[in-house]
């Protein structure tokens, strides 16, 4: 037996919960304690009373009043029951509680009337009574009520069979019993008409009764099943006591407190104990029971044999006259006949039912035939073996196998044997919950196809005779669209590498685990240098290429088990598995060997764009992990490791350190404080002198920004310039600087001072829309600043700058008669472009050219020409950054008009700036080096005091 099989035959023998191991569920059917315990009770109440009446309750006065007031006290009790249920429980029954409350009440009063005669007047019952009356209200009342619970026919052939059903039950019991007893009682000569009309009205409303109990036990609702049996079996066991009381055997000899009164008592209970001790079914339940319980007119084989077993009473009832030698009685002919009628009628009736149900059901089944042999899906039906029984003709186009070849064959040998432990899991649990909870359930799993080949099946199971149904379709087309949608959405989709989702998850996968206790993983983190400029030389079809080609050389370098990874943009990653190795140095050294070859192999030529060669290098972070490293931390160790290789001069390897991170809280904290120190008023504005080398004197001064931070420290440009990349912040700067210098210079004008003011900056800031043209001009004009007092020192800036865009800005600059400084000459890749295409009245050398300028004479040759290209483009020149004599003597002899540096002055508060501007001559030196009055030693520009302001 295969493993499915072997699951639903073990479901089929066993109740679930038992062999395989699921929990069992509680029948909501079956009652619970509170109904046990009122069973319990109820049960001795009965038994109490029939052992008292057996006894004769010890006297003939406790006997009367508990035949009498104690029936009654139990039929007040039912009434008051029913009445209660019905009013708490609305729905379609209702009206049926009612009347059977009504008729318990009916009983209670005539048992109540009978008790006044026999226990209070002590007088015998007069035969006619108004105990009668209600007695007789009894019957009707309830027989309503059982019309109510039964179950309504739909169709007028169905309120027909009903009524020829209630007939032929009631005629055959009133022909039995008129051959037993009522023809004697009819025919009773010294009895009064009224009397005799009473004596038959008992046994003809009983029968009625009897009648109406009969039907409704094969015609009932399946609402609230329980209560409705237990009330039929109630008022079944008040008519057979109201039969044997009618017998005229029994009721000549009847007297109160009597056995047969424990049977009137005991159905009283029953139907008042009816609507509340058993536990109602819920509808799911009832639902579950099967299908076949619906609206067809005659259920079961019992209600079957309802004609045939009606011929049959009447005939007893024809036989016993012909036995006893009695004339057959005209009521025995006249009943016998319309029985025999209302057969022959309810069996043509049944016929033609018959056909209209098999000529319906044949349409079904053909209706259903040709949705199973149309549908694209494939329905097969499982045998309890495991075995298939039915295959759909879809097999053949889904599966590439006929039905036929299927059918017979085992469910297990199909399914693929990696998810067949899945699948048979799936079955145990399904078969497990009851089918109310879960009527269905989803299996997909791969399917062995005709072609030999698996495909990919999703089936709706369902419950079918102890085996299972499959409703199946392929789905390998959906799974490889998925799995397709996965994997782009786990890699780029340039380079098919993992992206940094896929990337970050591998890094936690390889941090925990059994590698958690392994430091030996590292990640490295690696950055294109220079990647860039080949998109912005040669556009971004090229650069695609160039990334391309790294990845694949990333991949190919990494080992089977690890994991390249790229990032974004020229940003890729490593994931280098630790091998189990505990010497943590040999380790290190043999990670750092990997990216050191990475980097090599990274930073051989690329071939883009049609053949042409490119370089870029590769600089690359290196973090290992450590013991509950979490995987978050260990991608910012390396991120920082790769910064500060490319810090360090890119093209190389770094290992992370702690101090990296301590280093990127400073500045970061930095940051943060250089966003408030302008609005605080912690950033002082100094002038450093620039000096005319053949006199001596002051020229013009250069503007340059420092800031003292509340904690006391000194930062010059190039240190909080370069820990903002708040662009917004730095305009703001910039525009500070500006309009602070142009202030000062003014306020300087105005007593006498007319030296120019020089302020850097870069073609960037120029062209930004943050320093509109207009602002330069109302600047200049609302501090009254005259024409030719502002020197814009323009700083080498990004080439994929428009240079028509900058040239255009400087021509209108220069017609505010404010003058452009090419800064920074002989130092950029941009200074000959610009010198040849911008309009350029003041060329600064670089301070890299003025540093050498001593000691090389290459460097004196270049220094030299450059100064000759400026001479014949009539353009005047400055050098900067000259910080000792020697370097003003060798400027001076090769033509350099201007200079500054430490070598006349550092930069000077406004203070001191006037001062100097007073004196307006520096002493240049000869062939020693000259102390200029009290200047300070020269010093770096870093270690530049700023004066208390």
């Amino acid at each position: 037996m295969t493993a499915p099989g072997a699951v639903l035959a073990r479901r089929t023998a066993g109740a679930p919960g038992g062999a395989g191991g699921e929990p069992r569920h509680p029948d909501p059917g079956r009652p619970g304690i509170g109904a046990v315990l009122s069973q319990i009770a109820l049960g001795l109440i009965c038994a109490g009373y029939t052992t008292g009446a057996s006894l004769g309750w010890g006297s003939p006065e406790l006997a009367l009043f508990m035949g009498d007031f104690g029936l009654s006290a139990a039929a007040l009790t039912a009434a008051v029951s029913c009445f209660l249920y019905a009013r708490a429980h609305r729905g379609s029954a209702r009206p049926a509680w009612l009347l059977f409350a009504f008729s318990s009440f009916m009983a209670s009063a005539g048992n109540a009337v009978w008790g006044w005669y026999e226990v209070v007047l002590r007088t015998e019952v007069p035969d006619s009574s108004v105990a009668d009356l209600f007695f007789l209200l009894f019957a009707p009342p309830a027989i309503v009520g059982l019309l109510v619970l039964a179950k309504k026919p739909v169709t007028r052939a169905g309120w027909v069979c009903l009524g020829l059903d209630a007939w032929l039950i009631g005629g055959s019991l009133l022909t039995l019993s008129w051959s037993l007893a009522l023809a004697r009682t009819a025919h009773f000569q010294d009895e009064p008409v009224a009397q005799a009309a009473l004596s038959l009205a008992y046994p003809l409303l009983d029968i009625v009764l009897v009648s109406m109990v009969l039907v409704l036990h094969f015609r009932r609702s399946q609402a609230n099943r329980s209560a409705t049996n237990t009330a039929i079996a109630a008022l079944a066991l008040t008519v057979l006591c109201d039969a044997l009381f009618t017998s005229p055997l029994l009721r000549e000899n009847y007297a109160s407190g009597q056995l047969l009164d424990a049977g009137w008592f005991a159905g009283s209970l029953l139907l008042a104990y009816a609507p509340w001790g058993v536990r109602r079914l819920p509808d799911s339940a009832s639902t579950a029971r099967g299908p076949w319980l619906d609206s067809r007119p005659v259920a079961g084989s019992l209600a079957a044999l309802t004609p045939y077993l009606a011929a049959a009473v009447c005939t007893l009832g024809i036989l016993y006259n012909v036995v006893e030698g009695r004339r057959v009685d005209r009521v025995v002919v006249l009943t016998g006949c319309t029985v025999v009628l209302a057969l022959v009628v309810r069996q043509g009736i049944m016929l033609l039912d018959n056909i209209a149900l098999t000529h319906e059901l044949a349409q079904k089944e053909n209706h259903f035939r040709s949705l199973v042999q149309g549908s694209s899906d494939v329905i097969m039906i499982a045998a309890p073996t495991g075995v298939l029984r039915y295959v759909s003709p879809a097999a053949s186009g889904v599966y590439g196998r006929d039905a036929e070849d299927l059918i017979g064959s085992e469910l297990a040998s199909l399914i693929h044997p990696e998810d067949l432990g899945a699948v048979v899991h799936e079955v145990r649990r399904f078969l497990a919950v009851s089918p109310a909870e879960e009527p269905t359930t989803r299996i997909e799993c791969r399917f062995r196809s005709g072609r030999g080949d698996w495909l990919n099946v999703e089936s709706t199971v369902n419950r079918h005779q102890g085996g299972l149904i499959f409703n199946s379709r392929d789905v390998t087309e959906r799974v490889r669209l998925q799995a397709q949608l996965q994997h782009n959405a786990e890699h780029d989709p340039l380079t098919d590498l993992p992206n940094r989702s896929l990337f970050t998850r591998r890094v936690r996968q390889a941090l925990g685990g059994r590698r958690a206790s392994d430091p030996g993983t590292a990640v490295l983190f690696i950055d294109l240098d220079g990647f860039k400029s080949v998109n912005d030389r040669l556009g971004h079809q090229a650069g695609d290429d160039l990334l391309v080609q790294a990845a694949r050389r990333l991949h190919d370098s990494v080992r089977a088990g690890d994991t390249a990874a790229r990032l974004g943009g020229d940003e890729f990653a490593a994931l280098i598995l630790g091998d189990g190795c505990r010497d943590q140095a040999a380790r290190r050294k043999q990670v750092q060997e990997i990216a050191d070859r990475l980097r090599l192999t990274l930073s051989r030529p690329y071939r883009v764009d049609g053949g042409q060669e490119v370089r870029v290098a590769a600089s690359i972070g290196v973090a290992f992990a450590e013991p509950g490293i979490e995987a978050g931390d260990l991608l910012r160790n390396a991120d920082l490791a790769m910064y500060r290789a490319k810090a360090a001069g890119k093209d190389r390897v770094e290992l992370y350190a702690p101090q990296m991170q301590a280093e990127v809280v400073r500045r970061t904290e930095l940051a943060a404080r250089l966003r408030t120190a302008l609005h605080d008023g912690e950033f002082a504005l100094l002038h450093q002198p620039v000096v005319d080398l053949a006199t001596g004197r002051i020229s013009a001064v250069s503007a340059q920004a420092r800031w003292r931070s509340t904690q006391g420290i000194l930062f010059t440009p190039a240190e909080y310039l370069r820990v903002t990349d708040d662009s917004e912040r730095t305009a703001e700067l910039g525009r500070w600087l500006l309009e602070e210098a142009v202030e000062q210079a003014a306020e300087r004008a105005g007593i006498g001072h007319r030296t120019p003011v020089s302020i850097r900056l870069s073609a960037g800031r120029l062209l930004d829309r943050s320093l509109p043209l207009g602002s330069v001009e109302s600047l200049l004009t609302r501090h009254g600043l005259p024409s030719g007092s502002l020197i814009v020192e323009l700083a080498d800036s990004d080439p994929r700058i428009s240079l028509d865009e900058l040239e255009q800005r400087l021509v209108t600059l220069r017609r505010l008669g404010v003058r452009i400084a090419l800064d920074g000459f002989g130092g950029g890749h941009m200074a000959f472009n610009a010198l040849r295409r911008l309009p350029v009245d003041i060329l600064k050398l670089d301070r890299g050219l003025v540093e050498g300028v001593v000691e090389s004479a290459r460097l004196r040759k270049i220094t030299r020409g450059v100064l000759r290209i400026a001479a014949e483009l009539g353009m005047q020149t400055v050098a900067e950054g000259v910080d000792v004599p020697e370097q003003v003597v060798a400027l001076r002899a090769m033509g350099c008009g201007h200079a500054q540096g430490m070598a006349f002055s550092g930069p000077l508060d406004e203070y001191r700036l006037r001062r100097a501007l007073v004196r307006d001559e520096y002493p240049l030196p000869g062939t020693v080096p000259v102390r200029v009055g009290n200047r300070p030693p020269f010093r770096s520009n870093n270690e530049t005091p700023v004066p208390p302001t």
